[in-house]
């Protein structure tokens, strides 16, 4: 995890390889800025991209939930009719397991809210901005297909606040979904520093 120390002793035991190639790959991940030295022996996984990924994240929490309280107010039945058809197709895709198709759906569900608040100039290129920066985090997390299954939930949570016409609840259904978005965010973040540190190791 971020802030974890890392030592070649402790390394080399759990990989089962000399402390050599272990060296090796720590100064590689310090040169690519993704640990950093500490003072005393060992390193530290940096921060820094889990920090941006929570920052982005809670970003978009705010302004999508802001948005979808809009939106319940003018959705029209055509449009929740369109974005069932999105939940069911990601629904099959994620029974053949296919990766590529799950995000392809789950985009278009976004695409779709974010295109009835084009009305709305600042809030729409805010968002914008925003999901062009999270989306390299989150399509690495729906490659584990309890997490696009979670992704799946949230839009049936989204569609059902929607249709009930409830601002709050509306805004408090896209928060949550954003959120768990993030939590599946951080741990592929961790778990791709973990296999790249290996992968310098076997190198």
């Amino acid at each position: 995890n971020p802030g974890e120390r890392l030592t070649e002793e402790h390394l080399a035991k759990k990989l089962g390889v000399s402390r050599t190639p272990v060296r090796e790959a720590l100064h590689k991940l310090e040169s690519e800025g993704l640990i950093k030295p500490l003072e005393t022996r060992g390193f530290i996984i940096s921060a820094d991209s889990k920090e941006e990924l929570e920052e982005l994240f809670d970003i978009r929490t705010s302004l999508e939930g802001y948005a979808l309280r809009l939106i319940s107010q003018i959705i029209s039945e055509e449009t929740l009719k369109r974005m069932d058809k999105l939940i069911l197709k990601a629904e099959h895709a994620l029974k053949q397991r296919n990766i590529e198709e799950i995000f392809k759906w789950k985009t278009q569900f976004h695409d779709t809210l974010h295109d009835l608040i084009a009305h709305k100039p600042r809030i729409y290129s805010m968002i914008t901005n925003v999901r062009k920066y999270v989306l390299r985090y989150r399509k690495d997390t729906l490659h584990y297909l309890d997490g696009a299954k979670r992704t799946i939930d949230g839009h049936r949570k989204i569609m059902l606040a929607l249709r009930l016409k409830d601002p709050d609840l509306c805004e408090r259904m896209m928060r949550e979904h954003i959120q768990e978005a993030k939590m599946d965010a951080e741990q592929s973040l961790f778990e791709k520093t973990q296999e790249n540190l290996s992968d310098k190791i076997r190198s």
